[in-house]
């Protein structure tokens, strides 16, 4: 199965990371202003999605040689990120990557967390990337795994879960232990030099920060 990936308009400072999760084969649906990352990340949009508030449809190059594109109305309940990753679901992909949707606005950021919601809602593989990290969802049953390659992680209760989390391989250890909403204690735990940590939970689900190492400097391309 392709793997969906979606565009959103957020800036990328580094594109050479940006570019790091994209594939041959993947669908590429860009989201309105998300278009100005066509050219940097260098491929082609399988489907156009937006209102158009923020790009032109009729530009030389925004649609280019996109074979498809959905205009939607701007007054709507869907911002064109969250359309987007329905409208994925709706054609049947299981597998999905955020690019350009964290950063800038808090409130578009946050949006964006709660479309990796939707899909590990409906047992959907989703991740989302920007400059400093990697987020995803941490859902009953089903582990997540931090390599050594992430010097730090954070592990955030955003559903309000009580199940019980372990944090395992890792400088600060939890068994059986709750995070709640308002006391976020899961933030910048370490993980060890050739070991891989491990997060899971009981029941409801995590959010999972990965943090890259080193931080990185301004890309030069930008």
């Amino acid at each position: 199965m392709k793997r969906c990936v979606i565009i959103g308009a957020a800036d990328i400072g580094r594109y050479d990371i940006a570019r790091g999760y994209l594939r041959p084969g993947d669908f590429c649906i860009f989201c309105d202003g998300g278009l100005k990352h066509r050219e940097p990340l260098g491929v082609r949009p399988d489907l156009i999605v937006g209102d158009f508030d923020s790009w032109d449809p009729g530009s030389a190059d925004a649609a280019g040689d996109c074979p498809e594109i959905i205009r939607l109305p701007r007054e709507k309940d869907d911002t064109d990120t969250f359309y987007a990753a329905k409208e994925a679901v709706r054609r049947g992909f299981d597998e999905f990557t955020l690019l350009g949707a964290a950063g800038g606005r808090l409130d578009h950021t946050l949006g964006n967390v709660s479309i990796l919601l939707f899909l590990a809602g409906r047992g959907k593989k989703a991740l989302m990337a920007d400059d400093l990290s990697e987020m995803e969802i941490v859902t009953a049953g089903a582990p997540a795994f931090i390599p050594d390659s992430f010097p730090y992680f954070s592990v955030l209760n955003i559903t309000g879960t009580d199940g019980e989390i372990m944090i395992e391989d890792s400088k600060y250890l939890l068994e059986n232990g709750k995070i709640t909403c308002d006391f976020q204690y899961g933030i910048s735990n370490e993980t060890l030099p050739g070991r891989t940590a491990r997060v899971t939970v009981s029941r409801g689900e995590l959010l999972l920060v990965k943090v890259f190492d080193p931080p990185r400097p301004a890309d030069p391309e930008r």
